[in-house]
């Protein structure tokens, strides 16, 4: 009991982030009171959450600092992971019937609708913005006198987990919106390849990681590494193979999220014309009629 409760003390207490995670479980939980939420979105939900909680207020941030494949699988759990799994429960209304009614009609509503959010909204919620961000991000804070810096520094260090957690969330929501466009921002055919498109540098990324001879994070060593059996080489390359294939592996799943999500909107008729004759001849039919058997 001790070991778990030590391990759930923050290495870096951080009241911004505690306030945001406690804020959102509570706005969820408000929600699911106010209306039917699917057990299976719920679990969803609460898995993302509660991993995106591991991964910004444990001790897991120790072990980040001191070995660079947990510092790797720490990133996929606040870039990947956990907002995928969030996403998947699409808890934008839950959230929204979180909030008090009077809350919603005297300030979400004006503030949604005023030209600032509007403009900041329709910028990060971009293809190609978000794009470029989610797979940018992660490239940057790997860039070796950039990931230097961010080691040495406490502020730095959490504005990387900040940013990795928020553009996480923001692609997923983007990506694994099920409803047809518009309301949503991005077509839903569209919404099947960007995570494939995305996926590419940090895919780059990891391999040469994975294989490089070349130590390019020696800072762990500078500052001791918590596993000490593993040499700094194939501590990176570890690292590295995490980024090559789990991570990238995820943005997999997304797409075929995505594609699910194409082929409901299909089946219901919410796409415009064109695109439901074209999930039409992607899916197979069902009932597919005889083909005639050759005279003699």
């Amino acid at each position: 009991m001790s070991s778990l409760l030590h391990w759930l003390h923050p290495w870096y207490p951080s009241w911004p982030m505690a306030l945001f995670l406690l804020g959102g479980a509570v706005l969820y939980l408000r929600g699911t009171l106010k209306q039917h939420t699917p057990w299976w979105r719920q679990m969803w939900f609460w898995l993302g959450w509660l991993l995106t909680y591991q991964g910004l207020q444990t001790q897991w941030d120790y072990y980040a600092e001191h070995q660079f494949f947990l510092h790797m699988l720490q990133q996929m759990a606040l870039h990947d992971l956990g907002p995928l799994l969030v996403m998947l429960a699409w808890p934008g209304p839950t959230w929204r019937a979180g909030i008090p009614a009077r809350w919603r009609s005297r300030y979400l509503v004006p503030l949604m609708r005023t030209t600032p959010m509007r403009g900041l909204t329709d910028f990060v919620l971009n293809p190609w913005i978000a794009g470029a961000l989610f797979s940018g991000l992660v490239v940057f804070w790997l860039v070796p006198f950039i990931h230097v810096g961010v080691m040495l520094n406490t502020t730095v260090y959490q504005l990387m987990n900040w940013t990795m957690v928020f553009d996480g969330l923001l692609f997923w929501w983007l990506v694994l919106d099920p409803r047809p466009a518009p309301p949503a921002h991005m077509r839903p055919g569209g919404r099947i390849f960007l995570p494939i498109v995305a996926m590419v540098p940090q895919m780059i990324l990891g391999a040469v990681l994975a294989l490089t001879s070349t130590d390019w994070y020696p800072i762990y060593t500078l500052c001791g590494r918590a596993i000490s059996g593993i040499d700094p080489l194939t501590d990176q390359h570890l690292g590295g193979l995490i980024l090559w294939i789990p991570a990238s592996g995820i943005n997999v799943i997304a797409a075929m999220v995505a594609l699910r999500n194409w082929m409901r909107l299909s089946e219901r008729g919410r796409l415009p014309e064109p695109s439901r004759q074209a999930a039409a001849q992607n899916s197979p039919d069902p009932h597919p009629e005889p083909r005639p058997r050759p005279a003699g």
